[in-house]
């Protein structure tokens, strides 16, 4: 068989073509696929932090035995949603608008060939 009938008989053959298809669409699938599970989960951890910030200024407004205190306010804040929160997450204060809740908390995503930080925060403030 001559070079050039081998190469005219390789070119037509199409056993192997599924597993290199395959190859070309996995990374982005597999990219497509976790980033979808990390977008869902940010925004979990999200209204998460949004909800313990409200919760816990609603708390330092109406509560004065459970969050009288800054350190009362933050520990409450921490243990409201369960979404893993420490004490050091939340910021309380008294300002103008009454009693402010400041949360922020860092997320990292883990999408394949991907990793990186990204900082989330919400506050609250409830009138006295």
């Amino acid at each position: 068989m001559t070079a050039s009938g081998l190469a005219r008989r390789l070119a037509h053959d199409r056993r192997g073509s599924t597993i290199i298809e395959f190859g070309l669409i996995f990374t982005p699938l597999l990219t497509l696929i976790f980033g979808g599970i990390e977008v869902g989960r940010i925004m979990w951890v999200q209204n998460a932090l949004m909800y313990s910030t409200d919760e816990a200024a609603r708390c330092a407004s109406v509560s004065a035995t459970t969050c009288g205190t800054p350190t009362q306010v933050q520990t409450f804040a921490a243990g409201r949603a369960g979404a893993g929160f420490t004490t050091a997450d939340f910021t309380a204060t008294v300002d103008s608008c009454g009693n402010h809740v400041v949360g922020t908390h860092t997320v990292t995503i883990n999408i394949p060939f991907l990793s990186r930080d990204i900082n989330l925060s919400a506050d609250a403030c409830y009138p006295k």
